[in-house]
């Protein structure tokens, strides 16, 4: 192992998440409801050139080198109700309207349908150094039909 620091002209970042599902998640009415919730709520948009019925859906993450990659499984993906992935927006009023857009569309489900809508609501850890809150951290937990939730954070400096 080298002693030698680590140095990029710019900080390599995350640029997908994938998960694995049940192919019926991926057949053309899974797609569509997929597809209606994150772009609905996130802004998220399908690469239709990567959609393989019952194979495969691709979710641009408001760029197209940073996306979310469904692919069908016999044995897919299954995980605690908190294993996620995080999102950070760039203030608190972000991440309400973000969040008001999940209330929003499980509003509009069927009762029978709503329930797969998985909110963890706002709330908000504070950091301290030396006795003072330095960062107060806001967050909530999303799932639509995946085995992944999204954590959406706020970083608020105090």
């Amino acid at each position: 192992m080298s002693d030698a620091p680590l140095r990029f002209e710019h900080a390599p970042r995350f640029n997908h998440v994938a998960m694995s599902v049940p192919a019926e998640a991926l057949d053309e009415a899974g797609r569509a409801a997929i597809v209606h919730f994150y772009s609905e709520v996130f802004g998220w948009e399908e690469l239709p050139t990567m959609t393989a019925d019952r194979e495969r859906l691709v979710l641009a993450a408001w760029r197209y080198d940073q996306f979310v990659f469904l692919v069908a499984d016999e044995r897919p993906m299954q995980a605690p109700r908190l294993d996620h992935w995080g999102l950070s927006v760039a203030s608190v009023e972000e991440l309400l309207v973000l969040r008001d857009r999940v209330r929003a569309f499980a509003a509009a489900l069927p009762p029978e349908e709503a329930s797969e809508v998985d909110l963890i609501d706002h709330t908000y850890e504070d950091h301290e150094a030396d006795g003072k809150v330095v960062l107060r951290l806001h967050s909530f937990y999303v799932r639509y039909r995946l085995p992944l939730m999204v954590e959406v954070q706020a970083w608020e400096w105090q």
